[in-house]
């Protein structure tokens, strides 16, 4: 008999988890709101969020810059021959073949006579 008491000394003022069917819709909608924002907080993984969102934008990114500048589309008419003559316009003139065409022609040597 003191077990029992001693087990039943605190008398529960709300019974869990709750019976839905006797429950009123705002009553329902508290709970499965607190649920889920309990839920989420407790799943939340903040750091693999984060490189889950790096990789995909960086996959996208890679796509897109690959099929623009670098992709052979196998056409009469490349829809990116604009993009790709303006760019390697500015940026191929850095290639080894063309390193000579870029110096000052004939620049006097410094020899020393006056």
């Amino acid at each position: 008999m003191p077990l029992k008491l001693i087990a039943n000394a605190f008398c529960w003022d709300k019974l869990w988890p709750p019976d839905f069917s006797q429950l009123t819709e705002k009553e329902k909608f508290r709970f499965e709101r607190r649920y889920k924002r309990r839920v989420k907080l407790a799943t939340a993984r903040p750091r693999w969020d984060k490189f889950v969102r790096l990789a995909q934008l960086s996959s996208v990114t890679f796509v897109l810059v690959y099929s623009i500048f670098f992709m052979d589309w196998e056409t009469e008419k490349q829809p990116f021959q604009g993009i790709r003559d303006r760019f390697w316009g500015a940026f191929g003139s850095s290639g080894q073949d063309q390193r000579f065409e870029r110096q000052k022609p004939n620049m006097p040597a410094a020899t020393g006579q006056r």
